[in-house]
């Protein structure tokens, strides 16, 4: 495999300036990456994370391979991606021979084998890194990247990964990582219904939550999701570092995988429903912490201070 020019000069395009985009672009930025050009079908959210990185905000997709060696995706979902990398018109896939993409996206693993599918047709190459961390993680550099891919491909990727993440792990071939985060994505929703549901219980009881908090951290109830939600399902602090309409989206693909597999998984079906419940009540843009407005007394589904 021809390898690309040197690492400390990779030219890194960004599509998808949301808020894990925008703080991936800044960061790669920071540690010495050029990030000449950015997209975001939101206009205005590529200008101003290109102001921040010293990149130009483009108007197309096809813009973005040309003025890049390495493209960074982050994008929403299944159809997201098939339209950023879509065999006709504006696409990434336009010029794309000898370019490397990184796909980042919780979607489908059958996407992330046909995005691969596609970008090798064209010569380029595409790797999957399923994120399991936030926000503040993808700014700092500390993301827990999964990998999905050919090995040859992530080995010439790996010092930029490296830059963005604190850990990473190779899974496997495409679609592999994208089914791990599945997984990993299903025990945390499943997790974090169940906590709300047991600090709600204790509310009606008439307990002190930060009493029940301390004793659940002591004990078999403990769980990360505890130290990272369960203040906020208190306090009805639901500022989104991951929403529920995503925890939905990502539960429904670990289910799709279940039904393939013949196996019935009864809590996480019920967990999706709770966060497709979240959606139809019109709060599915909380963060996931919000599934407490389902179970805490007085609250079903009303927002935040309503």
């Amino acid at each position: 495999m021809e390898s690309l020019a040197a690492d400390s000069i990779l030219r890194i395009g960004i599509v998808g300036t949301g808020r894990m985009g925008a703080n991936i672009a800044m960061r790669v930025r920071e540690v010495g990456y050029a990030v000449p050009v950015l997209y975001d079908v939101h206009a205005a959210s590529a200008r101003a994370t290109a102001a921040e990185v010293g990149g130009v905000a483009v108007a197309g997709l096809a813009a973005v391979t040309r003025g890049a060696d390495v493209i960074i995706t982050v994008v929403t979902d299944d159809a997201a991606m098939d339209a950023i990398f879509a065999p006709s018109g504006d696409s990434l896939l336009v010029g794309a021979a000898g370019k490397v993409f990184i796909n980042t996206a919780t979607v489908t693993p059958q996407m992330h084998v046909e995005v691969q599918r596609r970008a090798e047709s064209a010569g380029a190459h595409a790797l999957e890194a399923c994120m399991a961390s936030s926000i503040p993680q993808a700014r700092n550099g500390s993301l827990y990247l999964m990998i999905g891919g050919r090995r040859e491909v992530f080995e010439r990727m790996k010092p930029l990964l490296e830059h963005m993440s604190a850990s990473l792990r190779y899974v496997g071939e495409a679609g592999r990582a994208a089914q791990v985060k599945a997984l990993v994505n299903m025990v945390m929703n499943i997790n974090t219904a169940g906590l709300a549901e047991g600090l709600g219980l204790g509310d009606a009881l008439g307990l002190d939550l930060t009493m029940l908090r301390e004793v659940f951290s002591q004990t078999g109830a403990d769980s990360r999701v505890l130290h990272t939600d369960g203040e906020d399902m208190q306090r009805r602090d639901h500022d989104v570092y991951f929403s529920a309409a995503h925890a939905a989206k990502d539960s429904g693909i670990a289910l799709g995988l279940a039904a393939e597999m013949g196996l019935d998984l009864p809590l996480a079906r019920a967990t999706f429903g709770q966060y497709r419940t979240m959606i139809e009540l019109g709060i599915g843009g909380l963060d996931k912490s919000g599934v407490s407005e389902l179970t805490f007394p007085g609250r079903r589904g009303r927002q935040p201070g309503g």
